[in-house]
C-alpha cells in the first residue's frame, strides 16, 4: 500500500475547514487542519506536508504571507489559495493554484490537488541500466 500524502488545509472558517477535511480523508489523503496562519507554519516546519490548501483572507496572517513563508521553507511544496472575496489578479501570490470559493466542484479541487501531487513527484522514471561495455584487451 502506498502511503498517504499530507496536506494542510488552514481556514478560519472552522466549519469550510471540516468539510474540506472530511472530502479529503475520504480520498485518501492525510490532512492536518489549522485555524490560523501562524500555527499552520510552526506544522509545516515539522515536515511532512505535500501540499497546501489555504484561505486568502484570515486575521492577521494571511494565505498570501502563509504560502510566501512556506515557499521561503520549501519552494517545491504546491499551494492552492482560496478566496470568496478577492480575484486572483487583485494580490501578486507564490500560490499554484488559485480556486474562487463557490465557483468550483469538489471534483476539480480533488484534480487539481491530483496533477500538483504528481507535478511535485516528477514523472516516474525508467530505471536506468549501466550500457554493457566490452573489454578488448
Amino acid at each position: 500500500m502506498k502511503p498517504k500524502r499530507t496536506i494542510l488545509c488552514v481556514d478560519d472558517n472552522e466549519q469550510s475547514l471540516s468539510i474540506r477535511k472530511v472530502l479529503l480523508e475520504t480520498r485518501g489523503y492525510r490532512v492536518l487542519t489549522c485555524v490560523r496562519g501562524e500555527d499552520a507554519v510552526e506544522i509545516f516546519k515539522q515536515g511532512g506536508v505535500d501540499l497546501v490548501l489555504t484561505d486568502l483572507v484570515m486575521p492577521g496572517f494571511d494565505g498570501t504571507r502563509l504560502i510566501h513563508e512556506i515557499k521561503a521553507l520549501s519552494p517545491e511544496t504546491p499551494a492552492i489559495l482560496l478566496s470568496g472575496k478577492v480575484r486572483i489578479y487583485d494580490r501578486d501570490t507564490q500560490a499554484d493554484v488559485f480556486l474562487p470559493k463557490g465557483m468550483y466542484a469538489p471534483a476539480e479541487l480533488l484534480e487539481r490537488i491530483r496533477l500538483l501531487l504528481i507535478r511535485k513527484r516528477g514523472p516516474k522514471r525508467p530505471q536506468n541500466r549501466l550500457p554493457e561495455t566490452a573489454n578488448v584487451a
